[in-house]
């Protein structure tokens, strides 16, 4: 699939985005969410890093482009209704702006665990 037909296909939001989940490619680690535009996700596509859009600033960045953490793009994936894009990269250093490996590390809950052995009515 091209580039034009990959964009095509993409469901962005209203306000143009497309939520992207950043994995690392070889451990399956959830490292961030950032956001895309159509110009974001061509990029990401082509250049081999990714680029998010940033709705505070109104404006494209690549992570690691000031920090030197920077995630490389291994494989990329539009979800079964293309409004979710999931990213494979690989990561070098933090992912998180905290300095945290990944974003999900700095404010873990403690949900109730279900199980599938539990009866449903």
């Amino acid at each position: 699939m091209n580039i034009d037909e990959v964009l095509s296909r993409a469901t962005f939001a209203a306000d143009g985005l497309l939520p992207a989940i950043i994995q690392q490619h070889d451990t399956g680690e959830v490292l961030m969410l950032g956001y895309m535009d159509a110009e974001a996700l061509r990029r990401t596509l082509t250049e081999g890093r990714v680029t998010f859009w940033s709705r505070s600033r109104q404006e494209y960045w690549r992570k690691g482009d000031t920090s030197g953490n920077r995630q490389y793009v291994k494989s990329a994936a539009l979800d079964c209704d293309a409004d979710t894009l999931l990213v494979r990269v690989e990561q070098q250093g933090p992912a998180c702006h905290t300095g945290a490996h990944s974003c999900f590390d700095v404010d873990p809950l403690e949900p109730v665990i279900g199980s599938p052995e539990e009866a449903t009515s």
